[in-house]
């Protein structure tokens, strides 16, 4: 059924851009011909900016990122127009997918709709890469508990193979409710970039200081989801290191790994591979240590690690270390990051996001900076309900904080998913309350709330997938 419907979605795209093709050739007609005169046929009269019936999201949803970013200087002419032709058909196909298929696309503002370029390329040769492809989930309490993730993960590692719930922090604040994974540590003192800015620090935001000479890590895999339940490979990644030793205890004691982890003041990795569903690690020698944390995945297909922390506004991300952060892409290449945050943003007091517009675009660029050859793949805010006249409806902030974030992915050109939108829009929080998707704080997820959208994102991304493979196709 998923391959039939994968199918389908391949030749609606084939159709909508043979359509798209022959309405830009109509268009390209001169304004005579024989004597007569012509009147265009202008395929992309819906999507210009400045239409009284369109508001101020939907213009910008729509508008042609060639036209208004205007970064495509210093190109050859042939490469300006080669760009142009792609940019318009995809706004063009855009359009019609809103409304005849999926409601929350991916919208890419890159020039030329290349902004997830890196990641699909990656996925299409994840045959021969040598490596899992690795996505990198950044958000907060949202997404905290492998909620939403884990679905996402689930259905990526499905289609294209992969095993293990990734990267796991040393301790977390909800580790005792997270079913992808159960995870014990002892004797560590936890740094978090809220708190403590000194430190340098990576995606997860935190980092883990031994707090005695023999501290510890126990793990155990869980069924919860088909590809969590066995792992090829356990590694244990670290930031600071002077003499520690290394034990580490797998499969009730069959199998057992000892080492001297090498010394080092930037980002380590020890690796042990085998076939795994528990383990402890046991550390002697340990004063100085500072670790990350471990990861249970396997060396092929995808691999979805959850960088959830709670009380993340996102901003904080603007101290990452890039040193740090280059080290770890170069130990653990990620191939597609993605930005979730501002249910710590939205208040009903602040009605202008133009500072976390800005504050974000320069997020965006730094982390490029971090990890070069990663995607980047910007959330919108989820919808959030406050009481108005005794009833719940959607928070005017959570409007306003949409718009910013898709103009901020406009600015950076960077690919925007509408996480609002996708939750069906203005009081969609409600309706996922009503239905058991949403908790009584009419802010937060539930399990089967996080399913329901990482079923839209998946689906989103791979039919963007799709419009981009076919588009290649096109100009070969």
């Amino acid at each position: 059924m998923g391959q039939e419907n994968n199918d389908r979605s391949g030749q609606l795209v084939l159709i909508l851009l043979v359509t798209a093709a022959a309405c830009l050739a109509l268009y390209m007609l001169p304004d005579e011909l024989f004597g007569l005169s012509i009147k265009k046929m202008d395929m992309l009269s819906d999507l210009r900016v400045g239409s009284e019936d369109e508001d101020e999201d939907s213009n910008l949803s729509r508008a042609d990122s060639v036209l208004l970013r205007g970064d495509s200087t210093g190109l050859s002419a042939a490469d300006r127009e080669r760009l142009a032709y792609r940019d318009s058909m995809y706004r063009a196909i855009m359009a019609q997918l809103r409304g005849d298929t999926l409601k929350a696309v991916v919208e890419d503002f890159s020039v030329g709709h290349i902004g997830l370029r890196r990641f699909f390329a990656a996925l299409n040769g994840i045959s021969t890469l040598g490596r899992p492809v690795r996505v990198a989930f950044l958000g907060d309490s949202f997404i905290e508990g492998d909620i939403l993730t884990a679905d996402f993960r689930e259905r990526m590692q499905a289609r294209f193979g992969g095993r293990g719930v990734g990267f796991v922090p040393v301790s977390s604040q909800v580790a005792q409710f997270r079913p992808t994974v159960r995870l014990r540590s002892k004797g560590w003192t936890t740094r978090s970039i809220l708190s403590d800015r000194k430190p340098k620090y990576l995606l997860s935001c935190l980092l883990f200081d031994a707090a005695n000479d023999a501290p510890t890590i126990a793990f155990e895999t869980t069924d919860y989801m088909p590809h969590l339940k066995s792992v090829g490979t356990l590694k244990f990644l670290y930031t600071s290191n002077r003499a520690t030793d290394l034990r580490w205890i797998c499969n009730e004691g069959r199998d057992t790994f000892t080492a001297r982890l090498p010394e080092t003041d930037g980002v380590g990795q020890y690796v042990a591979k085998g076939s795994f569903t528990e383990g402890k690690l046991a550390f002697t020698h340990a004063q100085g240590l500072q670790a990350l944390g471990i990861a249970l995945e396997d060396d092929r297909g995808v691999v979805v690690d959850n960088f959830a922390l709670r009380g993340n506004s996102g901003l904080p991300l603007e101290n990452l270390d890039v040193a740090r952060c280059q080290a770890l892409q170069g130990i653990r290449p990620y191939d597609l990051i993605v930005i979730q945050y501002g249910l710590n943003v939205a208040v009903e007091r602040t009605k202008d996001y133009g500072f976390y517009r800005d504050r974000m675009v320069a997020i965006i660029k730094h982390i490029r900076t971090c990890f070069p050859g990663a995607d980047v793949l910007l959330l919108g805010v989820s919808d959030r309900s406050k009481v108005v006249g005794g009833e719940r409806h959607t928070m005017s902030a959570v409007k306003n904080l949409r718009r910013a974030q898709r103009e901020a992915a406009l600015e950076a050109g960077v690919a925007f998913w509408d996480v609002y939108e996708a939750m069906g829009g203005e009081d969609g929080m409600v309706n996922y309350v009503k239905r058991n998707w949403a908790a009584k704080d009419y802010t937060h997820l539930s399990f089967q709330g996080g399913r329901e959208l990482a079923n839209a994102l998946y689906d989103a991304i791979i039919l963007e997938k799709t419009l981009y493979d076919n588009l290649e196709k096109t100009q070969r």
